[in-house]
């Protein structure tokens, strides 16, 4: 069980959003494994999708159907429907089909996902008699439901809620993730779904998605991987009496409550890493800019070693200089770095720091939860990566993963 696993949240039905999910046994039959997402006529959708180049057959297909008033989302775990070929198209294709049959809508406004195994056919016999199922199981208040049926390693379903007012009237977010390994988004085997009942034209709702996601689903790195099926979606119902404008202090307001919304779906993720015993925040302090300080982030949290040293609790701060100083910046000065675990100064002057004891260290290493701040000293730009440590269970369970 991955540290600081938590109760979910309460997850507030969001008006005009309802959702249902079915067992069709696609890969175990404990627990349901097909959700639908429904919005009522007159919303908007906004998704961001993985840039792996074998991207699977039903990110292809949601791409294409984005933009056509889009209203269902059909998600299975268990398959990912990934390097399947034709097949895998036609199949992504016949699932909207099913759904428009039994929702009386078109296929070009259903959106599809899967997650699970790579390169085998989705068992279509399964998938299809479950989606009517779903359909037939439809609720404003299925939130938690939904967030468990999309689960495949996964050792706790991941969501959140929130209401806040706009103009004197209520409104909500609410939203839901999966993912535990694969895990490094660029854009996640991550998918997020979020809902709010505000009004708001399509460009300006994908712009929104698109920042919350920048500082949160591609900030956190399991194992380096980016997945073939990672998406994340937000959908507005407008069922809210206010609209939503560009340039507005409603804007401002929504926005800061997505990217908390956001941030909280991102972190149960790396919480949940696959054999996970520990978070770690890495914060890069005085860089040139933001892709700069990703940069020197993301390599500490890739780096095996490094990762491997923190589940051991090893104050193994070498590991550490060694990862800054292979980050792919230009120019870097490492007499002018200066790395802290929590507020213990590990290295500065290009070496360990004259105050650093190995008590001190070890005492931050024992913590289920570290930082990691590396002031490069060249700038004034801040970044966050999350990421989590490296233990036996993580070979266990991806050595295991299709047996």
């Amino acid at each position: 069980m991955a540290v600081g696993v938590t109760d979910m949240p309460e997850m507030y039905a969001v008006k005009g959003i309802r959702l249902g999910t079915s067992n069709a046994g696609i890969k175990q039959t404990e627990r349901d494994d097909v959700l639908l997402m429904e919005m009522v006529m007159g919303g908007t959708a906004a998704a961001v999708f993985t840039r792996n180049a074998f991207c699977a057959a039903p990110v292809l297909v949601a791409r294409e159907h984005l933009n056509a008033n889009a209203r269902w989302l059909l998600v299975n775990s268990g398959n990912a429907n990934a390097g399947t070929g034709d097949q895998g198209m036609l199949d992504a294709r016949a699932s909207c089909a099913q759904v428009a049959q039994v929702a009386d809508g078109v296929a070009q406004q259903v959106l599809p996902f899967s997650t699970g195994v790579i390169g085998e056919n989705l068992p279509m016999d399964k998938l299809l008699p479950a989606v009517s199922e779903a359909f037939a199981a439809l609720a404003e208040d299925n939130w938690t439901q939904a967030a468990i049926a999309i689960m495949t390693t996964d050792t706790f379903a991941k969501g959140a809620s929130c209401k806040f007012e706009l103009h004197g009237e209520t409104v909500t977010i609410t939203g839901m993730s999966k993912g535990a390994g694969m895990i490094q988004p660029n854009m996640a085997t991550m998918l997020g779904f979020i809902a709010t009942d505000v009004k708001m034209e399509q460009s300006l709702l994908q712009q929104c998605l698109q920042q919350a996601v920048e500082k949160s689903f591609n900030r956190i790195t399991v194992d380096s991987d980016t997945s073939t099926n990672d998406a994340c979606v937000l959908l507005a119902s407008g069922q809210t009496q206010t609209e939503i404008t560009a340039g507005s202090i409603e804007l401002q307001s929504f926005q800061q409550q997505l990217d908390k919304l956001c941030y909280q779906l991102a972190e149960a993720i790396v919480r949940d890493g696959e054999g996970a015993t520990k978070l770690i925040r890495i914060k890069v302090e005085q860089a040139l800019d933001s892709e700069e300080a990703v940069a020197v982030g993301k390599t500490i949290a890739h780096s095996p070693l490094v990762k491997t040293a923190f589940f051991a609790s090893d104050p193994n701060w070498g590991r550490i200089l060694a990862a800054v100083g292979r980050a792919p910046i230009d120019n870097i000065q490492m007499e002018a770095i200066k790395i802290y675990l929590d507020d213990v100064c590990i290295v500065e002057h290009g070496g360990r720091a004259s105050s650093y004891t190995e008590q001190a260290g070890q005492a931050v290493m024992n913590q289920q939860e570290i930082s990691v701040r590396v002031v490069l000293g060249r700038g004034e730009v801040s970044e966050d990566v999350l990421t989590c440590d490296f233990s036996y269970d993580y070979v266990r369970i991806n050595a295991e993963y299709r047996t």
